[in-house]
């Protein structure tokens, strides 16, 4: 086929996976899957190859990123249940004091959305931003827009969150560098997108603590919380050892113990191993839960990781038969030629899919499928390409987005100012993390 068919057929098929999503209100699992099997077909592949294809796609993807997700749940749900993430916002605010309390939840937001889902996240402290909205007598804006920045960020940008890891692995990305630079071009987009715009948002729309929300309390925990130390420490952990792979890597020569060593304990899987065992012992054992105490909240991560896992594979065998029906090297050749920067490329292709299908796990999914052989072909950095996709894949979150609707609810607003707000604020995170990506790679 000629290269105009092929990336014909690829226009069509990620028109058929929005009109499954959007229109049919198919899951995304078996609507990738379906779109699979569409364009497989029409590329003319044995049918038996697309099976391979298939299959290989989903077990090549979730052999690493399956681990990585489930110890990740586990690991933020002894965070979940102990009080750690209320214990790392507390500690925040007595840090920054009242005056800077915006400043102390966009911290906690931030740090707290790593090891702990989004949503997850946002429950767990949304009872401090209404406490210090009642205190101050300011809008809820004012702390909330700054804790969803926090959270927004890292959930989209810093491994080991499933969105940055999966897109790094179909990219070829290493995980090290993803988090540097998400933490580089993250802090950036948290700071304009939260107390900055919070402040500003805050002013304009005047929002109380809904009614129906008014005695939401922060939770007691047996044995009290861990210490803000103890939490600190233990979400760094991970990062820390990740981040020592890819500086040994980079600076030690091959065949170096030392390298080998850094190398095994930096691997993600590894380090969260090592994390989750940590958090198992340190949040549990020491605060007196028993190993069936830990076997039910591990148990109870992973029951709720089961979609996510599922909607990850499916966007791998999209990627394979898309390598394997040769749409992905035409795509590759095509672009390679085009004066447009594989960063803006790819944060397009992930904004085209999230204003459509509204789910960020799907435009992240479907863009990386798309982006990878160009991002293969391309001099730029690949972990800025993951970078540009997440910022892509968080922009213009409105009525079809999940999240849209638990910020509506939360924080008692009209539909009309959940736009003005929430919209707003993950359009700022987008752009200013493609800026901060364009920056950076002009230098690395």
């Amino acid at each position: 086929m000629s290269t105009t068919v092929l990336i014909g057929l690829l226009v069509a098929s990620v028109a058929l996976l929005l009109f499954l999503v959007i229109k049919l209100k198919l899951h995304a699992f078996i609507s990738l899957l379906i779109v699979s099997l569409f364009m497989g077909i029409l590329a003319g592949m044995p049918l038996n190859d697309i099976i391979s294809a298939m299959t290989a796609g989903m077990g090549g993807t979730l052999g690493f990123l399956a681990t990585v997700i489930g110890l990740g749940a586990m690991f933020g749900k002894m965070l979940e249940v102990t009080g750690g993430a209320e214990r790392l916002a507390q500690g925040f605010l007595n840090k920054f004091g009242e005056k800077r309390a915006n400043w102390a939840m966009l911290l906690a937001g931030f740090l707290v959305s790593i090891p702990v889902f989004f949503d997850v996240g946002f429950i767990i402290l949304v009872p401090l931003v209404f406490a210090l909205a009642k205190k101050s007598k300011k809008s809820v804006l004012v702390y909330g827009i700054p804790l969803l920045a926090g959270l927004a960020v890292t959930h989209a940008f810093v491994p080991p969150t499933p969105g940055p890891i999966l897109v790094a692995g179909f990219v070829g990305a290493d995980i090290g560098k993803v988090i540097l630079y998400g933490i580089i071009c993250g802090l950036p987009a948290a700071v304009i997108a939260g107390p900055v715009f919070g402040n500003y948002i805050g002013k304009k729309i005047h929002t109380t603590v809904p009614d129906y929300l008014e005695n939401t309390e922060l939770k007691e925990y047996k044995g009290g919380m861990p210490s803000f130390g103890t939490v600190f420490g233990l979400i760094l952990f991970p990062i820390v050892l990740i981040l020592l792979n890819t500086a040994a890597n980079a600076w030690i020569p091959e065949g170096n113990l030392a390298r080998d060593l850094l190398g095994f304990i930096g691997h993600p899987i590894v380090a969260l191993i090592l994390a989750t065992l940590a958090a198992f012992i340190v949040l549990g054992r020491f605060k007196g839960m028993t190993m069936d105490d830990i076997m039910q909240v591990s148990n109870a991560a992973l029951n709720s990781t089961g979609l996510i896992i599922l909607v990850t594979g499916a966007g791998g065998v999209f990627k394979q038969v898309l390598v394997n029906s040769g749409i992905g090297d035409a795509i590759g050749e095509s672009f390679a030629a085009l004066p447009l920067s594989p960063l803006l490329l790819a944060f397009l292709l992930a904004v085209v899919v999230r204003l459509a299908a509204g789910s960020a796990t799907v435009a992240m999914t479907t863009a990386a499928a798309i982006v990878a052989p160009i991002a293969q072909a391309s001099t730029v950095e690949p972990a800025l390409i993951v970078i540009a996709i997440a910022a892509g894949a968080t922009a213009f979150s409105h009525v079809n987005d999940s999240g849209f609707w638990l910020v509506n609810r939360y924080f008692g607003l009209s539909e009309k100012d959940t736009l003005r707000s929430w919209t707003v604020m993950e359009t700022l995170i987008g752009f200013v993390g493609l800026g901060m990506a364009m920056l950076l790679s002009l230098v690395v």
